[in-house]
């Protein structure tokens, strides 16, 4: 989105020490508000999501080349400085970033950036208002710290592939992930909401702190109602498909041409919805009248409904529905989806030309990105800079820092940048 309103944090810089896709969500939400974002990777490597294909970023004739389009889903909006870590100019040069940072978000594994002396308490030191966020799989403490952590293995460990997919003994059953990596991507909106209560807690006291985040805690947040009705009840929840255990109807039905989604949340939708379908006595029935029998009879209820939905079309469907206001939809593929009215409408899609010295490089002239959905009305997010080149930004970085042409051919000669 391009605005000329003032952006939110324009007065915030941030060290990325983060790769994949946490910490990078994360440092791209806090780009996207505005802050500087310097994201440091490993020289001629970068981050592991460069490589992460197909799919490829295609070139100007269509054409696959050897950038992988997972690295641009949280990457725009900041600047690429390589940097080896494990050599001692290497991380003078941090010491010196984070010096002059107000935040820096890292997903080195627990202990491993104080071997370099780069860990909260080696930084604090040199700036004490330091707001330093570390993203593990299983945080700082207990006894899986020191273990890797990726999304997957979270999703499996939190219970979260035990109530995704088709009940055990159907077609297709057993345990599913997610379809893109909700515990990453969740546990970077965590940590940015986490960064942003530091920013104000160090408005009172001007110190920074220390943020622990970790994927097996976040994954365990977001099982939300099947957590509360575990916790409250005793019992385990289980794999239903695309129903949901508290509403009914509340799923995908058939229709005469493939499948719609139902999203009844109250009674009176559904007295509206039967109403719709020729069946008005389906919200006199008392086994359907309320949502509560309605789950105790679904049984009996959604082979009535899909008798009924198989005679019009999905398209049909929709618009006899909304015009009932029935919660309703289409099932869209990701093509679908972007090419749905509203998404357009809401301007969902952007395009960022590349830098033409990097356009060269790679052979890319535009990437696109989904646009940030934070819609602040008087400090929007901004779109400044395509995802970065690797190293786009090092000689610029570090001439910031007030290093001479002299002093920046040395970093690159003895390969430290």
């Amino acid at each position: 989105m391009m605005s000329d309103k003032p952006a939110a944090l324009p007065h915030i810089k941030v060290l990325d020490l983060s790769r994949v896709l946490a910490g990078p969500w994360c440092t791209q939400m806090l780009a996207d508000l505005g802050a500087d974002v310097v994201k440091v990777e490993r020289p001629g490597e970068g981050d592991d999501t460069r490589h992460w294909g197909p799919p490829f970023l295609k070139d100007a004739e269509g054409n696959d080349t050897t950038h992988a389009s997972y690295f641009t889903a949280c990457n725009r909006n900041k600047r690429s400085i390589t940097i080896d870590i494990a050599k001692p100019e290497g991380q003078a040069l941090i010491r010196q970033m984070a010096a002059q940072s107000d935040i820096l978000v890292e997903n080195f594994k627990v202990g491993g950036l104080a071997h370099y002396g780069l860990d909260y308490e080696s930084l604090k030191a040199i700036n004490p208002r330091l707001i330093y966020c570390s993203i593990t799989g299983f945080g700082q403490t207990g006894p899986y710290a020191e273990r890797a952590g990726y999304d997957l293995m979270i999703q499996a460990m939190s219970g979260m592939m035990s109530i995704t997919g088709r009940p055990d003994g159907t077609p297709g059953g057993g345990p599913q992930r997610a379809g893109v990596a909700i515990t990453d991507v969740f546990t970077g909106i965590y940590a940015t909401s986490a960064i942003l209560a530091a920013l104000e807690v160090r408005h009172r006291t001007g110190v920074g702190q220390h943020i622990d985040m970790a994927l097996l805690d976040v994954g365990m947040a977001i099982l939300a109602n099947q957590a509360a009705g575990f916790l409250n009840t005793g019992k385990v929840p289980q794999r239903q498909g695309n129903s949901h255990p508290s509403l009914a109807p509340y799923q995908d039905v058939a229709t005469a041409d493939g499948s719609m989604l139902l999203a009844i949340g109250n009674d009176g939708q559904f007295a509206r919805f039967s109403a719709a379908a020729g069946h008005p006595e389906w919200a006199q029935d008392a086994r359907f009248a309320t949502m509560v029998e309605r789950n105790r009879h679904r049984a009996a209820l959604i082979p009535m409904i899909e008798d009924a939905t198989r005679t019009r079309t999905t398209a049909a469907w929709i618009t006899l529905l909304e015009d009932k206001a029935v919660p309703c939809g289409p099932i869209n593929d990701i093509g679908q989806a972007f090419a749905d009215p509203q998404v357009q409408a809401r301007g969902l899609v952007q395009k960022q030309a590349v830098a033409p010295a990097n356009s060269a490089q790679t052979a890319i002239e535009s990437i696109a990105t989904v646009a940030s959905p934070l819609r602040l009305q008087d400090t929007p997010p901004v779109l400044h800079r395509a995802p970065p080149a690797l190293g786009e930004h090092t000689d610029e970085v570090l001439a910031g820092l007030g290093l001479d042409a002299a002093a920046i051919a040395a970093l690159h000669q003895a390969g430290v940048v």
